[in-house]
């Protein structure tokens, strides 16, 4: 074995001198960069939809998801994780990942204390071209013979969404706060026969 002469050894010791210097620089470059980069945008945390959800239903936990949008992109009225949402049912269909807002929702008390947030679906969807949120409305089932009397499933509850239309769905969808026994009615007679509505006059 050769042994390396003080030359080499001196050669060596300034090659890795070089080997040294360059990579010191390159790390001076990256982290001066760093340092002149800017620090990301302040993010807010907001409420947004897990899924497509429905108009006029009340979003459970599972519907919901948080995340983190830069402060400057966070729309007016957002909710935060903590909201309370409970009775707050939403005006109109919500695409997966939107934000919600206080404005995405029926202004409270939109399901009295008591009732629940019932949709039912009519086989004509001009009526609810008819009908106003707020509106109160008597809900009948009709049977399908003549023979049988409509039957009153429920007296003067109000609308409180009129979700948009599906092309692939018919007839239309209505929400209504009904109490607990007519919202089980309603579900009955859905299965069984033809609801159909009349407005109640406003004796306010």
């Amino acid at each position: 074995m050769k042994i390396p002469s003080p030359r080499d050894l001196l050669r060596a010791a300034r090659w890795h001198r070089r080997l040294l210097a360059g990579v010191a620089a390159a790390a001076a470059v990256y982290f001066g960069l760093l340092a002149l980069s800017p620090a990301p945008p302040p993010t807010v945390a907001v409420l947004a939809a897990a899924r497509d959800l429905a108009g006029g239903v009340t979003p459970a936990r599972d519907d919901l998801r948080t995340v983190d949008l830069p402060a400057g992109a966070v729309p007016t009225g957002a909710l935060r994780p903590g909201s309370k949402l409970t009775n707050r049912v939403l005006s109109g269909p919500v695409r997966a990942g939107e934000p919600l807002t206080d404005a995405r929702f029926l202004a409270p008390p939109a399901v009295p204390s008591g009732s629940v947030a019932y949709p039912f679906r009519v086989d004509d969807a001009d009526v609810t071209a008819l009908l106003r949120v707020g509106d109160r409305i008597t809900l009948y089932a009709a049977a399908s013979t003549t023979a049988d009397a409509a039957t009153v499933l429920a007296r003067a509850v109000p609308v409180v969404a009129l979700p948009s239309p599906r092309s692939t769905t018919s007839g239309a969808l209505i929400v209504v706060a009904a109490a607990p026994e007519a919202a089980a009615r309603l579900a009955q007679a859905g299965a069984n026969a033809r609801i159909t509505v009349a407005l109640t006059p406003d004796t306010s």
